[in-house]
């Protein structure tokens, strides 16, 4: 495929073929994904437009397999990190408040691509300040001034997972003042 209008024709004839193929293959509750899987794959034939084959839907299938492999991947790592936040961090959440983890997913995905790397290196890496620093190639102070950084807004992006105050009681685990 050598030219703008070959893969466009291409994109009008399978688009929608893509889409059925991923909407299939996710859950019910991704519905939203499906369009951003889809032009994830085809932003890949357009950059390796020149090895696309003449019958390409089965090689978008193949591309769109991959992406939603890779998505999948993407889904553990940020649970896998979310978990790990909430174990190393227990002093700064309130205590007899119960953390809802999807909301930690919820407010990983707000932020920023570096704020996420930073956050992963020191919960899933075990990494210290002078370690992040080197994977950074910055100096420990800035790295020690981005890892306190995301936890910041890491911490302000859960507030906006706060239950409202008149249901607070039903989000609080009952303390030894508390129970009668």
């Amino acid at each position: 495929m050598s030219t703008d209008d070959e893969f466009a024709a291409m994109y009008r004839a399978h688009h929608a073929a893509v889409c059925r193929y991923v909407a299939r293959r996710l859950n019910p509750a991704q519905e939203h994904e499906v369009r951003d899987v889809a032009a994830e794959v085809f932003t890949t034939a357009w950059r390796r437009r020149t090895v696309v084959p003449p019958e390409p839907l089965p090689w978008l299938y193949g591309v769109a397999r991959r992406v939603l492999a890779n998505e999948r991947r993407g889904a553990q790592r940020r649970q896998r990190l979310a978990d790990r936040l909430l174990a190393d961090a227990p002093e700064q959440a309130t205590p007899g408040v119960v953390i809802d983890r999807p909301a930690v997913l919820e407010a990983l995905d707000q932020l920023s691509p570096s704020d996420q790397e930073v956050l992963a290196l020191a919960a899933w890496e075990e990494l210290g300040p002078a370690d992040i620093a080197v994977v950074l190639r910055c100096s420990r102070s800035a790295a020690s001034m981005r890892l306190h950084r995301a936890r910041v807004r890491l911490r302000e992006a859960m507030a906006d997972f706060d239950p409202p105050p008149d249901s607070l009681a039903r989000h609080h685990a009952p303390t030894p003042e508390s129970v009668p």
